[in-house]
């Protein structure tokens, strides 16, 4: 397949996951399944990463349901900084971590976070999302989901190794990212090329993990029903 058709068809796949009215699984799933289609041997990369993260128990000594979360104070895309205790003054939080701006999954994610922002405000929480870029593209993340709720620049993945979700892409990965466009560097200010484990913790207003969410394979994500019923 002519590599100008097949990057037409990852377009319209991603438009049509973006814009579908549909649950996080239904909406990741449209693109997974088209990437699979057109892309095969891209998808046999991202799977040897995901296989390489299962193998050895990634994400699984992140926070568990009833530890205390552990605190951070961290910029949003205005430089202004945001800590775990200022959300938890108003009542129970969601925070969550994506690999970045660049990323189409992630994007789509922050995106379905945006629509249910409502829904999760209605039943008390504040929300916040984390990422390893550099204020600028946290800004740009945000505005492109059309989200109001702050997304925070963990540089260096400082935040999130504490939590045990940062990760090694690897050299295969790194070619790979590298082949699509992305530059982690330039987005992170450094040449580490980690990234967070995608991940969503529900946090009660006590400072305790009430649900969690974590999963080295970055094509799933926490369902929004699932957040919201730990809320209530």
């Amino acid at each position: 397949m002519a590599t100008q058709t097949v990057a037409t068809g990852l377009k319209q796949a991603f438009d049509q996951a973006r814009d579908l009215d549909g649950s996080m699984s239904e909406r990741l799933d449209l693109l997974a399944d088209a990437m699979r289609r057109l892309t095969p041997d891209r998808v046999a990369v991202i799977d040897r990463l995901v296989n390489r993260l299962k193998e050895h128990d990634a994400g699984t000594s992140a926070p568990r349901v009833g530890d205390a979360m552990p605190p951070f104070i961290l910029p949003d895309e205005n430089g202004q900084l945001v800590s775990l205790q200022s959300l938890l003054d108003h009542g129970p939080a969601v925070v969550t971590f994506h690999r970045g701006h660049w990323c189409p999954w992630c994007r789509i994610s922050i995106n379905t976070l945006a629509r249910a922002q409502a829904r999760l405000e209605a039943a008390g929480a504040r929300m916040v999302a984390i990422v390893p870029d550099r204020e600028q593209f946290a800004a740009e993340m945000k505005h492109d989901a059309n989200a109001s709720f702050p997304i925070l620049s963990d540089i260096d993945n400082g935040y999130a190794m504490s939590l045990n979700l940062a990760i090694w892409v690897g050299p295969e990965m790194e070619a790979y990212i590298i082949d699509r466009g992305h530059s982690l560097p330039d987005y992170h200010g450094n040449d580490s090329w980690m990234l967070p484990i995608p991940a969503t913790f529900v946090i009660g207003q006590d400072g305790r993990i009430k649900a969690r969410f974590v999963d080295p394979d970055y094509r799933k994500r926490a369902a929004i029903e699932d957040l919201i019923a730990a809320l209530g």
